[in-house]
């Protein structure tokens, strides 16, 4: 073998030898995903609901189908063939009537609704009574 070919093959293997990871360093991992932010939901149909104490709610719907309390808070359940609402009422401090700060709506078979549509259907359930 001629010092020219040991020369090149001694290069070769050193250029080699550098490409390859050394075996201590660990594997690059991807930092976290952040958690996706909450939804929002606007109030926009609405304005009738959010703000009304049960007086309020049952001038506009009738009797609830279903008013469930726990310490001060109150949930009023309101049933039409069309959806359901689940109107939420807290006081907004101690010692106040409970008043409505979020609703949520859902098909009767409890599939997710638009909650001013429900508001609307329920609206005219009570009109046709």
């Amino acid at each position: 073998m001629k010092i020219r070919d040991l020369l090149v093959m001694t290069v070769g293997c050193a250029l080699a030898a550098g490409c390859v990871a050394p075996a201590a360093q660990a594997p690059r991992v991807a930092p976290p995903a952040a958690p996706p932010p909450a939804p929002t939901y606007s109030i926009a149909g609405l304005e009738s609901v959010i703000g009304q104490n049960a007086r309020g709610l049952v001038g506009l719907f009738g009797n609830p189908d279903l008013d469930v309390r726990e310490g001060t808070a109150r949930k009023l359940q309101f049933l039409s063939p069309v959806c359901v609402l689940d109107a939420y009422l807290y006081p907004p401090r101690a010692g106040a009537e409970p008043l409505v700060t979020h609703v949520d709506a859902r098909l009767p078979d409890g599939r997710d609704m638009d909650r001013s549509s429900c508001v609307a259907a329920l609206s005219r359930r009570q009109q046709a009574r």
